[in-house]
């Protein structure tokens, strides 16, 4: 990857090994060349491709099911992001693809809160995993400055963040105040997390396929909202403790879990 690269915050680092192999523009046509040495497969047995848009009516979610085709916009950071999300992530974006179908099925094609549920985790998903459960408790609880202040150090050891969502790829090229991601939040063992980059990814790209498929998630209001720009290490600013007094950026919230 050239220096000039645009993917210099560590989140991007679940794209990087394709990454790489790409130009550091959103070149459709080079995504759709990977695609061919990199099959992947629907639950359906179509082989995914990446195709510019076509202007036959069918749905998007529809036309993956039916032919394999993924249409990609070309000089689109959006699209491009999305099929780089197919490559890292395989069995989620089969997950998720499979579940639109089944969910339209079911309601006669009409958008309900699973399809909300799907797209908002498709577009802004991240999975956070930890050894310490605490540290996730924290997160649920919308505990900021506690979390990233107090215990710092234990959440640059035993926390990691993998961002699936290709929308918040695309907006981290010019992170804004009060960017957020979905989360789901996952426990893990401390031998697990240290697994290598490539490892870990796997494993997370097995447990999301799971949850998602299995419908647990439903609203998406089931999903725990993540201020990203407060995570350590992402921004320069967030060194300094008075950074996290920002309400905007890190709010109190409700409570949940996930």
């Amino acid at each position: 990857m050239s220096s000039d690269s645009p993917y210099a915050l560590s989140l991007f680092d679940p794209l990087r090994p394709w990454l790489e192999q790409l130009p550091n523009t959103p070149d459709a046509v080079a995504v759709a060349a990977l695609a061919g040495v990199l099959p992947i497969v629907t639950e359906n047995g179509r082989r995914i491709r990446f195709v510019p848009p076509q202007a036959d009516g069918l749905a998007y979610e529809c036309r993956i099911w039916e032919s394999g085709e993924v249409e990609t916009r070309p000089d689109n950071w959006h699209d491009f992001f999305n099929a780089v999300v197919w490559f890292a992530f395989p069995r989620t974006k089969v997950a998720v693809s499979a579940r639109h179908v089944r969910a339209m099925t079911a309601a006669g094609e009409q958008r309900g809160t699973v399809r909300d549920a799907l797209t908002h985790f498709d577009e802004c998903g991240i999975a956070v995993l930890s050894s310490r459960p605490e540290l996730l408790e924290m997160l649920r609880n919308f505990e900021w400055k506690r979390l990233f202040v107090e215990h710092r150090a234990e959440v640059r050891q035993s926390m990691r963040f993998l961002i699936f969502g290709h929308a918040t790829y695309e907006a981290l090229l010019k992170p804004f105040r009060g960017l957020t991601a979905k989360a789901i939040l996952y426990e893990i063992d401390a031998d697990g997390l240290q697994q290598s980059p490539s490892a870990l990814r796997a494993v997370v790209d097995a447990r999301l396929a799971a949850d998602l498929a299995s419908g647990r998630y439903a609203r998406p209001r089931d999903f725990q909202p993540l201020p990203l720009l407060g995570i350590p290490g992402v921004v320069p600013d967030s060194e300094d403790p008075a950074y996290y007094d920002d309400t905007y950026q890190f709010r109190p919230g409700r409570r949940s879990r996930t």
